[in-house]
């Protein structure tokens, strides 16, 4: 498993991963995902990639509603973000709070996002390469949104709102006030946050 789980107080689910990475005096090298020894991970069956081109651009904050919501394993490949999910799950005690998490490219560490919340991200820094992989393909009859800006949830961005450029879609999103209740089904809920152990690192090569 190129995985090594970093311990956190993320909620219900959502999961903050140390990738392994082999450092010489070229760089490094790193698994990104191998499906065999992750089979506590999503089936993942697409991949997408993003370039944002600048600091202060917000994406988000995207879902997609049952059958075809997505959880994600996101990773930044260059650059760095504030990353931010939404529990849309009614039943959860985290219901409507946001959560942020800082990712960069330097720290190798991936985020899982289970279906059932939404995500979005704030570039931090120019040429943001991001890599997500998803557990259902896009659907565009399925997919769903909640406003970047919803004062209900207050989420702390790093740049004012003059400066926080979205995209004509994105600025249309709902607040989540207003958003139509959605069934998750299966999507398991626990009691109390999630606590994930850390594991020791394996030996470098």
């Amino acid at each position: 498993m190129p995985y090594d789980p970093v311990a956190t107080t993320l909620p219900d689910g959502v999961r903050l991963i140390q990738g392994r990475r082999f450092n010489d005096a070229r760089g490094w090298f790193m698994e990104l995902h191998r499906r065999q020894g992750s089979e506590e991970l999503p089936d993942f069956c697409q991949d997408n990639v993003s370039l944002t081109s600048q600091p202060a651009v917000v994406r988000g904050l995207h879902f997609q509603r049952p059958p075809h919501a997505q959880a994600k394993l996101v990773t930044v490949l260059a650059g760095a973000i504030l990353d931010v999910v939404v529990d849309l799950r009614r039943g959860s005690q985290h219901f409507g709070r946001p959560t942020s998490i800082h990712l960069s490219a330097s720290s190798g560490q991936h985020l899982l996002v289970p279906a059932g919340f939404a995500h979005g991200f704030c570039s931090l820094q120019p040429e943001t390469l991001i890599h997500y992989k998803v557990s259902a393909p896009y659907a565009p009859q399925a997919e769903g949104g909640i406003a970047w800006d919803d004062p209900d949830l207050g989420i702390d961005w790093p740049f004012t709102t003059a400066e926080i450029l979205v995209s004509e879609k994105d600025a249309l999103l709902p607040r989540l006030r207003d958003l139509s209740p959605i069934d998750w089904g299966h999507v398991p809920m626990d009691s109390a946050p999630e606590v994930v152990p850390a594991l020791p690192r394996r030996a470098r090569a």
